[in-house]
């Protein structure tokens, strides 16, 4: 039996898929957010649980669709933590902005952490694994900045989550094009 040499590349390789739609619902979501600027609170909350709940789902896939044993502690965190900030977004819609800001907020930082901590991880199996490593980076400032300034106004904070969810998508859809060239190339 043949070792593989990069067990991490190839689980990701398997499952590149699950990282586009994490990007593509992303930035399904940051367009949402500018398209409708006008809408209620409850709408974005609604729109953001939704997105929370689609992002710890395909998450929790990446995690769990590689072959090999490969150290997918990361992505199991990020995905449970999606599906409880979407659970619990859903079972209190009526929780004010500040409580919403605080949850997002937490959320993208520890996205963010461990996107980057995912990345470092990737280093020595991959290149390109900056771009992961920046999406983390995004996340986290995303997420200072929410609770360093968390007096914006609800069409200001809307404005700041559509662009971040865009910009994070774009960068996830751009890591999963790198990991399935890998596929290709390595004609898994």
């Amino acid at each position: 039996m043949i070792s593989e040499p990069y067990p991490l590349r190839s689980a990701l390789a398997r499952s590149w898929w699950l990282l586009m739609l994490r990007g593509i619902c992303a930035i399904l979501f940051g367009i949402f957010a500018f398209a409708w600027p006008s809408t209620t609170l409850l709408t974005l909350i609604l729109f953001w649980g939704a997105y929370a709940l689609a992002d710890g789902i395909f998450s929790l896939g990446s995690a769990f669709s590689g072959g090999s044993p490969v150290p997918r502690w990361w992505l199991i965190l990020v995905g449970l933590a999606g599906l409880a900030a979407g659970v619990l977004t859903f079972l209190w819609p009526g929780v004010t902005g500040l409580i919403l800001l605080l949850w997002i907020a937490v959320w993208a930082i520890v996205t963010g952490v461990l996107q980057i901590a995912g990345g470092i991880s990737l280093r020595r199996e991959i290149t390109g694994e900056w771009v992961l490593i920046a999406s983390g980076l995004l996340s986290l400032a995303f997420g200072v900045l929410m609770i360093v300034h968390p007096g914006a106004g609800a069409m200001a904070l809307l404005w700041v989550i559509g662009a971040y969810a865009i910009a994070y998508g774009l960068l996830l859809v751009w890591f999963a094009f790198r990991v399935s060239a890998f596929r290709r190339r390595l004609g898994t």
